[in-house]
């Protein structure tokens, strides 16, 4: 029976692993089509402008519907992404043009007229898809004008003109305008546009064109029509020389870090290796400094699974972060492929949970921790858990609103899946490993049982100054692309510099570490030995200043309002600072132990 079960679990296991991977190597194939066939125009969803993530179905509005919605089957990638894709009236055929054809005649009641009048003044747009191409426009047209007297004009755009391009038989692009159209008036009044229909409702009549044009463009780089497209506004033109700019004053930085270390610990060892004999046991009580500490820097932390459980869950997100990044260069996601970046970091995030499990068991069991089950179960959860949170509340509030970005009960009991037959025992197999591989902590000096009294520490090297310094250096080297970055995720924008993205990610880590190695030492400079935790929350509180970012970002940088693009932008703002807290924890705690080891590696003690 036991047998059976595990068999069951492994079978589970290894059949969402093959969904995980088939969604991250799904690629759409070249469309082909003949003179004649029908093109699918898909109705997606709308929204307001500046709420990217607050978006409802395109049939919520009142306008032209089939009797029966047929919805497209979507990758999980899209549905994260709030795409709820249905078939929609317009019947487009390739390369046919056509002139004003009727798509339906509505006779909307006095509360439709309302709820699109609603709409329009709150600039909401709509979203459709033609062969994976986003085609986007405004649902309407909003005038004010004049203050004495005041004009205020709402209309509604009922006749779309769709332009297309080919090559061939692919589709190449599309979108539509209706600059050459005429918006029917939604409101009467004075400056208003003269009323169409009854007093209350009103009939309108939904229009089309369709006109095609040949594109010399091959469909292989067609992504480049639409990263072209200016629907929504551009803001990345000044990109490449604001991060010229962040990386030589990161590079100074690092330059100025590194030479002024090197010359106090030429200094140091100078003044310490005065005597050839001696062995680490032996102290001369006059001495001062880090040296008279020797006996006490490798005494283990409190909180030790904690500790632990932080190095593993950042050590996962810096092998996911790095994969993102390559997979990105090699051309994996691009604008055609909605929410493959979604998919992609769901299937990474379980399959690096070996990475978690294995780095956290295995430094636990090196430095002497018993309870390694409860610290794999620790680091499992230390991320995932503030996760399902974070999320339960900012999915109840789309679920209260009715928006798309709303997750379907499938989808969520697919993710709790992929969570319990393959991220958690992944994390299980990788700290049994990591346990089982684990050697004894190698430590440069002998650990005596009494500890050493710490003496008063001046002001500027308690805790909290440290963690302003260690985190705002590495902020500062990130902040100019982390605008970019908000811009992409909470705006319009099409990110396609990976290759600058990947070094401002190595330069974020180098900083992160050197700033580490540096506070490190003049904390140990003092007689304070405390460094374990110390290391990790110096530049830990990267994240503070990042979510601290994310609030000016949204008050002076974003038109965004409501409470649910509110509550979504805090709640995955302050998961994005966690994450950052995590890995440059990681890195600087990686890189003070290395730095600690070499330099009582490197004297030999009176």
């Amino acid at each position: 029976g036991a047998a059976f079960s595990t068999l069951s679990g492994y079978r589970a296991g290894s059949a969402v692993v093959v969904l995980l991977l088939t969604l991250l190597m799904h690629t759409e194939g070249v469309k082909k089509y003949k003179t004649g066939d029908q093109v699918i125009l898909y109705v997606n969803k709308v929204g307001p402008y500046h709420n990217p993530q607050e978006t409802y179905h395109y049939y919520t509005l009142p306008v032209c519907r089939p009797k029966e919605v047929r919805h497209k089957s979507l990758s999980l990638g899209e549905v994260l992404d709030g795409d709820r894709m249905a078939e929609s009236l317009y019947d487009i055929r390739f390369r046919e043009n056509v002139e004003r054809q009727t798509l339906c005649q509505l006779a909307l009641s006095e509360a439709e007229v309302e709820e699109l009048r609603e709409a329009i003044e709150e600039l909401y747009y709509f979203e459709f898809v033609l062969d994976d191409i986003p085609i986007w426009g405004f649902v309407g047209y909003m005038e004010e004008s004049g203050f004495l007297p005041h004009s205020h004009k709402v209309g509604l755009w009922t006749h779309l003109d769709f332009n297309i391009e080919y090559n061939g038989d692919a589709v190449i692009f599309a979108n539509v305008s209706v600059k050459d159209v005429k918006p029917v008036p939604l409101d009467g009044g004075a400056g208003a546009f003269p009323v169409a229909g009854a007093t209350g409702g009103l009939t309108v009549t939904h229009t089309y064109s369709v006109r095609w044009f040949e594109s010399p463009l091959p469909h292989e780089r067609r992504a480049e029509r639409l990263r072209d497209y200016s629907f929504f506004p551009k803001t990345l033109e000044i990109h490449w020389l604001s991060i010229i700019n962040s990386l030589v004053l990161v590079v100074l930085l690092l330059g100025f870090v590194i030479i002024i270390l090197m010359r106090v610990l030429k200094n140091d060892f100078a003044r310490y290796n005065v005597e050839e004999d001696g062995t680490c046991d032996d102290l001369d009580q006059a001495d001062n400094g880090w040296k008279i500490i020797h006996t006490d820097v490798f005494r283990f932390p409190p909180y030790k699974s904690l500790l632990c459980a932080v190095l593993g869950v950042g050590a996962q997100f810096l092998t996911l972060a790095t994969g993102i990044i390559i997979m990105a260069l090699l051309g994996m996601f691009n604008v055609h492929r909605h929410g493959a970046i979604n998919s992609a970091a769901i299937a990474l995030y379980a399959l690096t949970s070996c990475v978690s499990g294995y780095c956290s068991c295995r430094f636990y069991t090196q430095i002497q921790g018993k309870r390694w089950v409860w610290n794999i179960i620790l680091t499992s959860s230390l991320f995932s858990a503030p996760l399902f949170l974070t999320w339960s509340v900012v999915n109840s509030v789309h679920w209260w609103s009715g928006s798309t970005q709303a997750l379907p009960a499938t989808t969520v009991l697919l993710l709790l899946a992929v969570w319990a037959l393959v991220g958690f025992p992944l994390a299980v197999i990788g700290g049994i490993v990591g346990k089982n591989g684990a050697e004894s902590f190698q430590a440069p000096c002998r650990t005596r049982n009494i500890a050493r009294q710490i003496p008063p520490q001046p002001w500027y090297k308690h805790t909290a100054v440290h963690m302003a310094i260690g985190g705002f250096l590495p902020f500062s080297a990130i902040s100019v692309e982390l605008y970019y970055i908000f811009a992409t995720v909470w705006g319009r924008e099409s990110y396609t510099l990976y290759g600058i993205l990947l070094c401002v990610f190595a330069i974020l880590l180098s900083v992160g570490a050197c700033i580490s190695v540096a506070l490190t030492y003049f904390l140990l400079s003092g007689e304070d030995y405390r460094w374990w935790w110390r290391s990790v929350l110096s530049t830990a509180s990267t994240g503070l200043f990042i979510f601290i970012y994310s609030v000016f970002y949204y008050r002076n940088r974003s038109s965004m309002s409501g409470i649910v693009q509110s509550v979504e932008f805090f709640g995955y703002s302050l998961l994005t600072a966690l994450v950052f807290s995590f890995m440059l924890g990681t890195v600087s705690f990686w890189a003070s132990l290395t730095f600690i080891r070499y330099i009582y590696r490197s004297i030999k003690m009176d």
